[in-house]
């Protein structure tokens, strides 16, 4: 940009530009750091449950059976 295009513009716009052009250049390295880590971690987030373990609603309806068998 040259100072011609920068003379109608006030001190607080150019900081809000310039903090937001900071902004996305730190999401897109954010970004570019976690998928790295994902890559190679070579998993899955959120990670699956084997399909050995008994689900939470599973879990979940056994108690209340249990309970409902003490009453």
């Amino acid at each position: 940009m040259t100072s011609e295009s920068n003379s109608g513009r006030s001190l607080s716009e150019i900081e809000l530009e310039v903090l937001a052009e900071g902004q996305e250049w730190m999401r897109q390295r954010l970004e570019q750091k976690l998928q790295q880590e994902a890559d190679r971690q070579g998993g899955v987030f959120p990670p699956q449950q084997p399909s050995s373990l008994p689900s939470a609603k599973a879990r979940h309806d056994s108690a209340k059976r249990r309970r409902a068998g003490e009453a």
